[in-house]
């Protein structure tokens, strides 16, 4: 029998795997235990500082007096902010740990009659706060799941960036897509301070918005897939009328992990400047990419200038070749997706007329937006689409469905 070589690449793989599970098992566990800790420190402060409220000024001391007395006694990392986000974790998710055995500690200690039976009562209770610890993340864990309660791949920077949110359904929507799209903490960051909620929530009436906050973004049709503006501030390009389209390109392909995220799940990369060629002559689509949820091609065209309707002509070109050239069984009708700067939406809608659900366009950014950029632009898209109506207030959609 063939013994196995140690540098069998086969072997390697499977232990590696083995391996990196592991860590990875591990470094969940420890970033769990952390979120809870935390909300327990959080809570017994809250819990201390209620007690003493009718004292002037207790809530204030507090947390300074408690820092203190932890550096004092050797636990580092615990300072003032550290406790006051701890405070502010509990304050809002009052309920993350999803299970009243979080309680357990607390009132085993509290039902001592003197204090040489509680200090005895701390010293023995190491090893059960450890147990304890581990039984609510194993409940949490057993449970379903909902935005506001613990999730294992959540850590205490996830938490600290999603306490920054002040809305609850946005914040329900960034927990609900952490998870589901394996955010790590740099990208749910990014994705809120990048406006994701307002921007994909700009234009849909409320029960939309409702189903952001209860099921994440879900896609089912071209129009949940694109938003606008498009934030690419990752690339750190200068907003610059020099910029020419083959740089912008080839900074989204030397950036194109950050622009999957951008552009959102279910994005394949495939193929830049995709030659097509009718008669002789020469046509480059920008870029392509395939839809795995929608299945179907997406082609990008980049414009570093506003929106013209020769370049919507020109989309339609690229479009309808991919229908009937590159389309295979089982793929759906190929969506277009024109970026630039700027765009004049009763233009875009003449040009096409109605019904076209295949040629979307979107601005894009250099810069992470402000709220006030979204309200600026709402306001700025509805005074554009004003005329078209008859003196009927309608809202649009969230980028131009073209």
């Amino acid at each position: 029998m063939k013994k196995p070589s140690s540098n069998d690449p086969t072997v390697y793989d499977r232990v590696h795997v083995i391996l990196s599970s592991a860590q990875t098992h591990a470094a969940r566990s420890v970033n769990t235990a952390q979120v809870v800790a935390n909300w327990l420190i959080g809570r017994e402060i809250v819990e201390d500082q209620q007690k003493g409220a009718h004292r002037a000024g207790y809530g204030e001391e507090v947390t300074p007096s408690l820092a203190a007395m932890l550096k004092k006694n050797g636990w580092k990392g615990y300072g003032e902010l550290t406790l006051r986000l701890c405070r502010q974790l509990f304050l809002t998710f009052p309920e993350l740990p999803g299970s009243e055995i979080c309680y357990a500690l607390r009132n085993k200690l509290t039902s001592k009659k003197d204090s040489k039976s509680i200090s005895h009562a701390l010293r023995s209770q190491s090893a059960g706060t450890m147990i304890l610890v581990s039984q609510i993340i194993e409940a949490a864990r057993s449970s379903e799941w909902q935005p506001g309660l613990l999730h294992h791949s959540l850590s205490w920077t996830h938490y600290r960036a999603l306490m920054r949110v002040s809305s609850q359904h946005a914040r329900a929507f960034y927990e609900i897509e952490a998870t589901q799209q394996n955010w790590n903490a740099r990208e749910t960051e990014r994705q809120i301070q990048s406006l994701l909620f307002e921007r994909l929530a700009k234009s849909r009436d409320k029960k939309g918005v409702m189903a952001l906050a209860t099921k994440g973004q879900v896609v089912q049709t071209p129009a949940d897939v694109f938003k606008d503006p498009v934030v690419i501030e990752f690339l750190g390009l200068p907003e610059s009328h020099r910029l020419v389209e083959t740089k912008l390109e080839e900074a989204l392909i030397s950036n194109l992990q950050e622009f999957l995220l951008e552009l959102g799940k279910g994005f394949a990369f495939m193929a830049r400047q995709e030659r097509l060629t009718l008669e002789g002559d020469h046509f480059y689509v920008d870029l392509v990419f395939y839809h795995a949820v929608l299945k179907c091609h997406v082609l990008i065209d980049l414009k570093v200038r506003k929106l013209t309707h020769q370049d919507i002509g020109q989309m339609q070109l690229y479009v309808n070749y991919y229908d009937r050239e590159r389309r295979t069984e089982g793929d759906n009708p190929t969506l277009g997706l024109i970026l630039c700067t700027d765009q004049n939406e009763t233009a875009v809608k003449y040009t096409l007329g109605t019904g076209q659900q295949k040629i979307f366009a979107s601005r894009y950014q250099f810069h992470l937006p402000t709220e006030a950029d979204l309200a600026a632009e709402i306001r700025r898209e509805l005074q554009e689409f004003q005329p078209a109506t008859t003196g009927k207030s309608k809202s649009k959609k969230k980028q131009s469905d073209v």
